[in-house]
């Protein structure tokens, strides 16, 4: 496909030199460019996320996934006891 594009000066003299320095023109670079930035985006998103469980496909009794902070609180007290001062 043929297409008209507009660049300022400044990015087009970039533009030709990095395409002179890679031996290739102007449009090759062009279109090489914008399909590596196309590829990168797209492998960008995150795969989704899966919890992995040890026993079965839920949590531990009485623990709050939604509630990160009392697990934290729950593995403190049963390592360092009840915290009392």
């Amino acid at each position: 496909m043929r297409t008209t594009i507009s660049l300022d000066d400044q990015l087009a003299k970039q533009v030709r030199r990095a395409a002179k320095a890679r031996g290739v023109s102007v449009s090759a670079f062009i279109a090489r460019t914008l399909d590596d930035a196309l590829k990168r985006r797209e492998t960008l998103e995150p795969p989704p996320f899966r919890l992995v469980t040890v026993r079965g496909v839920q949590p531990r009794p009485g623990v709050a996934l939604d509630r990160p902070r009392a697990i934290d609180a729950r593995d403190d007290e049963a390592r360092f006891g009840h915290g009392g001062r």
